[in-house]
């Protein structure tokens, strides 16, 4: 039990806290995380390369998943209070993927949601954010990150669904330009879904790309605002230089590192 208290109080500090060895850890943690993404994204391309090559990466990529999954785990106060957390389960779903190439290879395309978990997670912020201000990048950030995963997972959809039995569509490299294309409503119609299926998915990607581009165009444009809550009235983002809430004017200290 000694032992065991020991590792979960070493845990919790590599995960949770702000000291330099917690850092290094999580950055590692993080550098893992990347690689990982990247296998995701290339997956399909590896796979018709060298189906070998794939499973061990994959089996690999499905041993360090699992160990953190339990790491995180024991690093909390209750460890089944992680199941509260909806990025616990997606990566419960992705590591289930990878335990099961071949049966589960046509939800395969959805492990790029791990892209989606680790911007949208405390765990990354807590890392990066504490050297950069978050509240500058954060939300362009978060959004840029949901964009790229709409476009891998629907481009995995794509290459599932119609790769082979279309005949423009005969590899993922076809299946992401059709996504990107369709996406940015381009539609130079080299390729074109066949079926009423297949003109419903055009619509649905046509009308995304419009809602998300205008919200990562938001995202950057929007003026930046300091996050610091006002103690009345909890109004959180500020403009960096002000000196009174705007929602109920109450005298603001907002911290300056200029």
């Amino acid at each position: 039990m000694d032992k065991l208290a020991r590792l979960r109080g070493t845990l919790r500090e590599l995960y949770k806290e702000q000291s330099p060895r917690a850092i290094k850890f999580r950055y590692a943690v993080l550098l893992l995380d990347f690689m990982i993404i990247g296998f995701f994204i290339a997956g399909p391309i590896v796979r018709e390369a060298s189906s070998i090559t794939f499973l061990t990466i994959d089996y690999i990529i499905a041993f360090f998943l699992a160990l953190d999954l339990a790491a995180r785990a024991l690093a909390q106060a209750k460890p089944w209070s992680l199941l509260r957390q909806p990025i616990a389960w997606v990566d419960a779903f992705v590591l289930i993927t990878l335990l099961f190439p071949f049966w589960l290879y046509g939800f395969a395309f959805l492990r790029v949601l791990r892209l989606w978990t680790v911007f949208h997670s405390e765990f990354f912020w807590r890392t990066i954010g504490r050297r950069y201000d978050e509240t500058r990048w954060e939300e362009s950030i978060k959004t840029g990150a949901t964009l790229a995963t709409f476009v891998f997972i629907v481009t995995g959809f794509v290459w599932v669904t119609f790769g082979g039995a279309h005949e423009k569509i005969a590899t993922y490299i076809d299946a992401l330009y059709f996504t990107v294309s369709t996406l940015t409503t381009t539609g130079f119609g080299d390729i074109v879904l066949p079926g009423t299926w297949g003109k419903v998915l055009s619509i649905l990607l046509m009308v995304s790309g419009i809602t998300l581009f205008l919200r990562l165009a938001q995202a950057l444009i929007r003026p930046h605002k300091a996050r610091f809550p006002c103690p009345q009235c909890g109004l959180i983002r500020h403009d960096p230089d002000a000196v009174h809430c705007k929602a109920c004017g109450l005298l603001l200290n907002i911290p300056n590192e200029d």
